[in-house]
């Protein structure tokens, strides 16, 4: 079973970024479940969403504390919290930011994944100025990162999930997945 853990603010998308990943997966075969936990259910607060993927039955119905995968929607939760808590060794962690992957030093075997989600996001006009949507881009970021889901099953996914804007979702999300730097791609 892999695991992704998702960290952004109210606002960003981390719930339907989690959706988007889950329906991708179960497109290609398998079961799947995505959650959010909401602490302060208000525009700009944290929250954390969770994607499960296993091509059994999944049975367990917690939160996800040992994830495969972390993605981080909003850069500032990085050293607010400590988002890499519990990943396991040999994970992964995408991040929406301008700096690159080597600017960041977990204390973890993991390997980091950079993307600029904001950008691609304002580039297409998703969400506000003040307020951009990024999760379809990262979704696209996270698809290369991982090899978890094909971009093409995410772009369909993309289809299916997002009514506003959809042409300009999927433009992001294929853009994210060309510009995703890693320090281990």
């Amino acid at each position: 079973m892999r695991e992704v853990r998702f960290h952004g603010r109210g606002g960003q998308g981390a719930v339907v970024a989690s959706t988007i990943l889950a329906e991708a997966a179960f497109m290609e075969g398998n079961d799947v479940q995505a959650f959010p936990f909401f602490g302060v259910e208000r525009r700009g607060a944290p929250v954390t969403a969770f994607t499960r993927i296993d091509k059994k039955k999944i049975r367990m119905k917690t939160a996800i504390y040992e994830p495969d995968y972390v993605v981080i929607l909003d850069p500032t939760l990085v050293g607010a919290i400590d988002v890499t808590q519990g990943i396991k060794p040999g994970g992964a962690v995408l991040i929406n930011t301008k700096r690159s992957p080597e600017d960041f030093n977990f204390s973890k075997d993991v390997r980091v994944a950079t993307v600029d989600a904001t950008s691609i996001a304002l580039k297409y006009g998703i969400g506000s100025k003040a307020a951009p949507i990024v999760n379809t881009a990262i979704v696209g970021a996270f698809s290369k990162v991982t090899g978890e889901v094909d971009l093409e099953t995410v772009l369909e996914s993309i289809k299916r999930k997002v009514s506003i804007k959809t042409l300009e979702n999927i433009e992001a999300a294929k853009e994210a997945y060309n510009l995703v730097t890693s320090n281990q791609l």
